[in-house]
């Protein structure tokens, strides 16, 4: 069953901070549990999140997806890009990550349920395209006619030209160019600060 977080309008005295010991120990936890689901063993680094961010045009009109948020590193990074509150909207699965990152991030919409049904989950929750969809999720532990079904969910509800961003430790993109067919896949400059090294793919189409 999905669920969507209640907004409130407490300011947290996290924001800014960045990512602290205690969110490791929530993503080790979450991963110890859940690994195929988690996917990683610590949230991503500041380095990575900005890296992402930054294919986020916040002056395009829309909603801005981000999709496994975890406990919030590339939500800080797209607010701080100027993406507004407001016009961000997370899903995420892990049910204990839903209470942090409202309190978090006031403002921000929180959809606990499956990104990878991600047209179901968002079933009347939005009333506008997609000006960008950002993903974290560890698409590697899925087949990968369900990591191309996800991006194609995602480009049916986003406004033309709008980018699907998604990082990888992988050295070849998460999502096969043969999977996208006239989707375009470019790949950043590798995030040698981030443990372990990163990088992120963009997936867009023609306008």
């Amino acid at each position: 069953m999905l669920e969507i977080a209640r907004r409130t309008p407490r300011r947290s005295g996290n924001r800014g901070k960045g990512i602290d010991f205690a969110d490791e120990a929530r993503f080790l936890k979450s991963w110890l549990d859940k690994p195929l689901v988690t996917g990683a063993v610590s949230p991503s680094g500041k380095a990575l999140a900005r890296m992402m961010a930054r294919y986020v045009d916040p002056s395009q009109p829309g909603l801005v997806l981000e999709i496994g948020p975890g406990t919030g590193p590339v939500t800080e990074a797209l607010i701080e890009r100027g993406v507004a509150p407001e016009r961000l909207v997370l899903i995420e699965y892990n049910r204990e990550f839903v209470p942090l990152l409202e309190r978090r991030f006031p403002g921000v919409t929180i959809v606990q349920g499956d990104a990878y049904t991600v047209r179901e989950t968002l079933a009347g929750r939005i009333d506008q395209p997609l000006t960008a969809t950002v993903s974290s999720l560890p698409l590697l532990t899925k087949p990968v006619r369900q990591r191309a079904a996800l991006l194609e969910q995602c480009f049916e509800m986003s406004r033309p030209g709008a980018p699907f961003v998604q990082f990888t430790y992988g050295l070849t993109p998460p999502i096969p160019r043969e999977a996208i067919g006239l989707t375009s896949a470019v790949g950043s400059p590798r995030v040698w600060l981030n443990l372990p090294p990163a990088r992120v793919w963009i997936y867009s189409r023609p306008a």
